[in-house]
């Protein structure tokens, strides 16, 4: 039976940054599907190639994880900065968030007009800058050393942020902008769903101040599709494609490792699952208790994909917001994804896009086969004919083919039916799972443990994995 340092399970974001910084150790990285990257990786289908989820990339710059991270295994990543991070659409009036401060501000006021419009998106802007500048960023439990290090970034946050830190979203947006129209709260919150997986009303300030703040930051399309940075981010790690973990068990001061192929002794486990639906990996009851211990985040994704025979001149990233929600989700809002038409890969004989929404993984679930079927295409025919509206320059004639998935597609594909960290709310702040765990040498990864969302979130819960490890290795 062959003996390793780490096993990590699950070639997320997480999991394949936390591997690729200790590519140096006895580590094995396990993957059960053939594309990397779960919930942002690139697959194929029909002889075209296409983002399954996650589009954007934001975070690579000085003093962001993302780029500390990259610069520490040697890797330049091939990527083209987009110089309008998003253009939303809504009611036929387009605003363009862009990284200048002062061109945003202006445009925004003539389509969401409010005299305090400059107070509140400068205060957002400050406390993100604030929050990316701190010293201390740690979450971890389960150790004196760890709450502690915990103690220390919370002490931090209230020196910096004093009584900010415990102001709700929705009391914020009161006490500046007022009594602000339904569009101008259906764009906010269209923007926070993108980010934080939730709206203004769940969500304490800091946690909009990040989630509206990444357009300010640089915004960056990944040529090759996003599975482009997971082959550069493990090229010196060992990798096992289609390998499943099946079984994990404590034994002596090992876990034992049952794949789909072959079986492992391990010193070390990282997760890269869903840190609710981790139990299925383990016989132990007490590991089963801690994992049962997190509630399942019922929220996923609805995507649909197209290839266009045309290649106009379009942007890489927008969002068209509506006036109802969308059939069998739980948003009015839609965010699409464009490959670019230099891309070699993604728009070879026309563009690839990507278009998704946000859903209740559990809905698709209580239909029957046929119900199923049908309710998926209702989804997918509702959002392409959104899509058309808003976009004058592509007709119906121009789609070659399209084809979407539910919650239920993504389970089969990664593995999991939630798509999406679990949002930081002002409820759950205290109770978030960390990076590690009661049990020694056993970690968790990934957008549903501390920081959660995104690129540059997970990338910071892996620098705070990184240090948890760097004691224990």
């Amino acid at each position: 039976m062959k003996k390793i340092n780490i096993a990590v399970v699950g070639s997320g974001i997480g999991g394949s940054l936390i591997s690729a910084l200790n590519s140096n150790e006895s580590l094995k990285l396990f993957e059960r599907d053939m594309n990397l990257g779960g919930c942002a990786s690139t697959f194929k289908r029909y002889g075209a190639f296409f983002n399954a989820g996650a589009t954007t990339f934001v975070g690579y710059e000085d003093n962001h994880p993302i780029k500390r991270i990259f610069d520490d295994i040697g890797f330049n990543p091939d990527l083209l900065k987009s110089n309008i991070a998003i253009r939303t659409i809504q009611n036929k009036k387009v605003l363009d968030r862009i990284q200048d401060f002062d061109v945003f501000l202006e445009e925004l006021n003539k389509v969401y007009p409010n005299k305090n419009n400059e107070k509140f998106w400068r205060t957002l802007k400050d406390i993100d800058e604030k929050f990316w500048n701190l010293k201390k960023l740690y979450f971890a439990k389960y150790s004196m050393k760890s709450y502690f290090r915990t103690a220390s970034f919370i002490y931090e946050l209230l020196k910096v942020f004093k009584f900010d830190l415990f102001k709700s979203a929705t009391g914020f947006i009161e006490d500046i902008l007022g009594d602000i129209s339904e569009e101008y709260q259906s764009f906010i919150d269209a923007q926070l769903f993108i980010t934080v997986q939730t709206t203004s009303k769940d969500i304490p300030l800091l946690s909009m101040a990040l989630g509206l703040s990444y357009p300010f930051h640089d915004v960056f399309y990944v040529y090759g599709g996003m599975g482009s940075l997971f082959d550069g981010i493990l090229e010196d790690v060992d990798v096992h494609k289609k390998e499943e973990v099946l079984k994990i068990k404590k034994q002596d001061d090992y876990y034992h490792i049952q794949t789909s192929k072959d079986e492992y002794l391990a010193k070390n486990v990282i997760l890269n699952s869903t840190v609710f639906d981790s139990s299925k990996f383990f016989e132990d009851k007490k590991i089963q208790d801690y994992y049962n211990s997190f509630s399942f985040n019922d929220q996923s994704a609805f995507v649909v994909y197209l290839k266009l025979d045309i290649e106009p001149e379009l942007l890489h990233h927008y969002q068209v917001i509506l006036n109802e929600k969308i059939p069998n989700c739980i948003s009015n809002s839609f965010f699409v994804s464009l490959s670019d038409k230099n891309d070699y890969k993604l728009s070879k004989k026309g563009l690839s896009i990507t278009i998704s929404t946000h859903a209740k993984a559990n809905s698709w679930k209580q239909y029957s086969k046929d119900e199923y079927e049908k309710e998926k295409e209702k989804t997918m025919n509702f959002i392409i004919e959104e899509f058309l509206n808003n976009f004058d320059k592509i007709s119906k004639d121009n789609i070659k083919y399209s084809f979407c998935a539910t919650s239920t597609t993504f389970n089969n594909y990664i593995n999991r039916f939630n798509c999406g960290g679990n949002s930081i709310t002002i409820k759950n702040a205290i109770n978030l799972p960390s990076c590690n765990t009661p049990f020694e040498g056993l970690y968790n990864v990934g957008d549903t443990v501390f920081a959660g969302q995104g690129w540059p979130g997970i990338a910071l819960g892996v620098e705070v994995l990184n240090k948890e490890l760097n004691g224990k290795l």
